[in-house]
């Protein structure tokens, strides 16, 4: 199969019926030799933590899948930590829409004179570029508007969307006696409507047990079994 893009945390390939074909790997990003899922730089790998991936994804998009939200996911292969979904345009060269909970992570280094760590928020909303060599920069409405990337229906619908799929995922961590942090979401066009895409796993949330961060493949234990 074609490969149509190498990213930090998985490989995408081209199927061959016109879907396409995600290869979780276990790279994990972060800074120095912190592990962070919010960074841009790969510090090493983790064994089995791409399969964790997959089997959250896999539980988030059945569950987005049962309630009436539409996504990109087909399915998965655990087996061969793949997930088949369906190809989807995307908003320029990507967008990540970013729900915050509680303060935390680069919310905090940018506005720390004004809020501190794990402070409550209300489902607050930030978009990004995804553009790795300029630090994914925050954007705003007007910006996306006036730089063609969506219209200002389509923004309007991808920030209520965003805070219902957080929504539905914090009720669902809550059921295991998860903290919820923050979680960042892409989306995409699959035959003219907007889905969420990409991944939903430990990747691109942040979530605490009793206070202390945990990694992709313990929220995996608790929560996929």
């Amino acid at each position: 199969m074609k490969i149509l893009y190498e990213g930090k945390t998985k490989t995408v390939f081209e199927a061959e019926d016109g879907n396409v074909l995600f290869k979780f790997k276990d790279d994990v990003t972060g800074e120095g030799d912190v592990i962070d899922p919010g960074a841009n730089s790969i510090i090493g790998k983790v064994e089995g933590k791409g399969n964790a991936s997959l089997k959250l994804s896999r539980h988030f998009f059945e569950l987005l899948e049962k309630e009436g939200i539409p996504s990109h996911y087909i399915h998965a292969d655990t087996n061969k930590n793949t997930m088949l979904v369906k190809k989807a345009v995307t908003f320029g060269d990507g967008l990540e829409f970013i729900c915050r909970r509680k303060a935390a992570g680069s919310f905090v280094r940018r506005y720390g004179r004004y809020i501190k760590e794990g402070t409550p928020l209300d489902y607050l909303v930030e978009i990004t570029l995804k553009d790795d060599e300029r630090g994914d920069p925050l954007v705003n409405e007007d910006s996306l508007r006036q730089l063609g990337l969506m219209t200002a229906e389509e923004i309007e619908f991808a920030v209520d969307l965003t805070k219902k799929v957080t929504a539905l995922v914090e009720k669902e961590l809550e059921r295991f006696d998860l903290e919820f942090i923050d979680i960042k979401f892409e989306f995409g066009r699959v035959d003219g409507k907007i889905v969420v895409i990409d991944e939903i796993s430990g990747d691109n949330m942040r979530v605490k047990r009793d206070g202390r961060g945990i990694d992709q493949k313990e929220l995996c234990r608790i929560i996929c079994g």
